[in-house]
């Protein structure tokens, strides 16, 4: 197939990249670089199935030829990104996804959009399944992506409905892996760059608050699956296994070697407090369930992070 990713030379966006390539597709990879690399995507310059254009994806979507999947995957997508860019980051929720949208209408192509767990907000409900409505501050520091990403999710099932457009959703729980920016904000890269660079281990609040952590090449299996299933509703796509962030960095700590101390700085306004996704649907309906144990996926992404660091000094 011929596959189109915005956001294609991100974090996610390079490893479905790879993931379709190797399937055998021509994948096509727009992304407008703010918070993508092209680091992320160098190895496949010399691939004649691989084509990277640099475009904004908030402004119209030219594809030249036929196109059978489209994988909207451009956003910023975490809290440091979106707290500097909240109007790109409603920008590419809105008009993206609706430009998105309009060429897998006029190509006749399936479309899957990624949303996230952040649709649920603080959850009031433990762990979050897909009927779950969510609990949003709309006015609040993270609303520029938490209702970006439920307007997306709104746009395209009115596509869907409306349209006909054959779309997909996946509700994206916490990801790891190789290809995260060190600076990225969140917690993994946040108590990797710390402890490897010896500096304090920055936990917010008391660090009880927990998050389900996913690895890249399990949550891009999840992606794969629910691309090429029937199921038009909303899925979760993450790890179950949920455990404290102060557990997270004393793990990183001691899988690093590092002699940094954890020190504690306020709870950021509407963090969620719990964060576990409930996959039934994904299990039932995708045959899907992580592989990758947090050891294994840690020391995979601990070996870029040394190596990464290595290379920016």
């Amino acid at each position: 197939m011929r596959i189109l990713i915005t956001g294609g030379a991100g974090f996610i966006g390079s490893h479905l990249a790879d993931r379709l390539l190797a399937d055998g597709h021509e994948v096509l990879a727009y992304d407008n670089l703010i918070t993508g690399s092209k680091a992320n995507i160098a190895h496949l310059e010399s691939n004649p199935r691989f084509t990277f254009v640099e475009h904004n994806v908030t402004q119209y979507i030219e594809v030249p030829g036929e196109l059978d999947q489209i994988y909207h995957f451009a956003s910023p997508a975490s809290p440091i990104d979106y707290a500097e860019m909240p109007i790109q980051t409603l920008k590419v929720g809105a008009l993206g996804t609706h430009n998105a949208l309009g060429v897998a209408k006029a190509k006749g192509a399936r479309m899957l959009i990624a949303s996230t767990s952040e649709v649920y907000g603080d959850p009031l409900v433990h762990p979050q399944p897909e009927t779950y409505w969510g609990n949003v501050n709309p006015i609040g520091p993270r609303s520029c992506y938490d209702e970006a990403k439920r307007f997306a999710e709104a746009i395209t099932m009115a596509y869907h409905t409306h349209h006909g457009v054959e779309t997909r959703i996946v509700r994206i729980f916490n990801t790891y892996g190789p290809r995260m920016r060190l600076n990225d904000g969140r917690a993994i890269p946040n108590f990797l760059t710390q402890a490897l660079k010896g500096e304090p281990i920055t936990v917010f609040g008391d660090g009880s608050q927990t998050r389900s952590f996913c690895y890249v090449s399990d949550l891009v299996e999840g992606i794969v699956r629910l691309m090429n299933s029937d199921v038009d509703s909303p899925v979760n796509v993450g790890n179950p296994t949920e455990l404290t962030l102060l557990e997270m960095a004393e793990r990183i700590k001691t899988m690093t070697n590092s002699a940094s101390e954890i020190v504690y700085k306020p709870l950021p306004q509407d963090d969620p407090k719990i964060r576990r996704p409930d996959i039934t649907k994904a299990q039932t309906y995708l045959k899907w369930e992580p592989k990758v144990g947090l050891e294994e996926g840690l020391t995979q992404t601990v070996a870029y992070f040394r190596q990464a660091l290595l290379s920016s000094v």
